[in-house]
């Protein structure tokens, strides 16, 4: 049966003043609905799932609707100081999906582009976690499957016919057409220190090289740099699609000859400026995917000379990385961390770059090392030592794979900033018992 075509306050009203809603990560959020969702306040106990929140709505400041989110971003921040109800759940991206169908909510809803001469609904910038969930919404007669469809938002592919990436009208429930735009974000001019690390990254990255490029100025820093240099012949596979990845293929840096998906740069999901998301529209060269495939280990790791590029908010001289929490207190989340930096570790060809400023500067004007001796009491770990490659800061890169702790201290205390050098490498002795590293081989 058809989609039954709906106004944005008619859908809102479809739902049960007790009720479960489930969104997609950050530009899968349908925003028309969410602001209509605020325009209701009869909620009795409304809870949502969703993450990375790119739209807002009133109806999280509603003290009977509660919000699980699995990775914060401004939004969720301002409403956690807000003292919101909202909650935290640590899960890997990829690990949304099997939460998600415990949670089985009974109304699903997402952003997608108008439908095509078909029928066909693209799910434009987001593949992620909620794909099947979607699919299974709409195929159950007690469940509503709520769709935003906007002109505004790309008409973008799947990996059909196993990956269709798109919904029909005939699995709509409720199809809402609006002028919505998904949130489009400008990269800001990189600083020295960041244009320094990107260039110690470049060193690393080799030709025809499979990228992978995370959230933040410091990736799309990196992608920038190789689009604007020597070599090429680049393959995508990477969970977010930014803008930096854009300008590597616009360059005519990227080729796809990974042996998978060849031909294809492989996300899940899509965030960046308006002329990514007008380069995405039609575009048969990227493809997205669902997270658990696109984050799975095992095929990251399978693409050739697989370099991942990511940040993080601090490092230990172990190498034990804090990336999703400040001060215990939780400001993004793990995401595709962990698995973009453990997957390379499976092959000897494969790297997995950390990137962070050497410095940070405290309330008080204070300027703090964010390479530290040790992790105070409670701090909460994204990365175990054990999974770290390299770090790289704007003095160089530390490679600590297969290094003893000495060793790893020693490295990470010539590209922390030169005032904390000393007490790191007093650090560093004391955590290895003061034990030398071990001697070279004879020759």
């Amino acid at each position: 049966m058809p989609a039954e075509r709906v106004t944005l306050d008619e859908a809102v009203g479809r739902l049960a003043a007790t009720d479960t809603l489930g969104l997609p990560l950050a530009t899968g959020h349908p925003p028309g609905f969410l602001e209509a969702l605020g325009r209701r306040t009869d909620w009795e106990d409304l809870r949502l799932s969703g993450a990375l929140m790119a739209a807002w709505s009133e109806a999280f400041k509603h003290p009977n609707v509660h919000y699980l989110s699995g990775f914060y971003g401004p939004l969720e921040r301002a409403l956690r100081d807000q003292g919101a109800n909202i909650s935290f759940a640590p899960a890997d991206f990829r690990r949304f999906t099997p939460l998600l169908a415990t949670l089985a909510p009974r109304v699903m809803a997402t952003a997608a582009s108008t439908p095509d001469a078909e029928g066909w609904c693209s799910l434009s910038l987001h593949a992620g976690a909620t794909v099947e969930e979607l699919a299974r919404a709409g195929a159950d007669p007690t469940r509503l499957l709520v769709v935003e469809a906007s002109a505004h938002y790309p008409r973008t592919r799947g990996n059909p016919p196993e990956h269709p990436h798109r919904l029909h009208v005939d699995q709509i429930d409720l199809l809402i057409e609006t002028e919505s735009r998904p949130l489009a974000i400008e990269d800001p001019p990189p600083t020295d220190a960041e244009r320094r690390i990107a260039e110690h990254a470049r060193a690393l990255i080799p030709e025809a090289a499979t990228l992978q490029t995370g959230i933040g100025a410091i990736p799309n820093a990196i992608a920038g740099l190789l689009a604007e240099s020597g070599g090429g012949g680049y393959g995508v596979h990477s969970e977010m699609f930014t803008n930096g990845l854009m300008r590597l293929h616009q360059a005519g840096k990227v080729a796809n000859r990974k042996g998978r998906y060849d031909g294809l740069s492989v996300t899940t999901f899509a965030m960046g400026s308006q002329a990514l998301y007008d380069w995405l529209d039609g575009n048969e060269e990227v493809a997205f995917l669902p997270v658990g495939l696109v984050n799975s280990p095992e095929l990251i790791a399978a693409n050739p000379r697989t370099i991942t590029i990511n940040g993080a908010i601090a490092v230990d001289i172990h190498g034990q990385v804090v990336a999703d929490t400040i001060g215990g207190a939780q400001y993004s989340g793990i995401g595709g961390h962990e698995d973009f930096v453990s997957a390379p570790g499976l092959s000897l060809d494969d790297r997995s770059l950390l990137c962070l400023p050497a410095t940070a500067t405290a309330k008080d004007g204070t300027l703090i090392s964010k390479i530290v001796p040790y992790f105070e009491a409670g701090t909460v770990v994204t990365t175990p030592r054990h999974q770290v490659d390299v770090v790289i800061t704007e003095y160089g890169s530390a490679e600590l794979m297969g290094k003893t702790v000495h060793q790893r201290g020693d490295a990470l205390a010539a590209i922390a900033h030169p005032d904390f050098r000393d007490g790191l490498l007093e650090a560093a002795e004391r955590a290895s018992g003061g034990r030398s590293p071990l001697p070279a081989p004879s020759s």
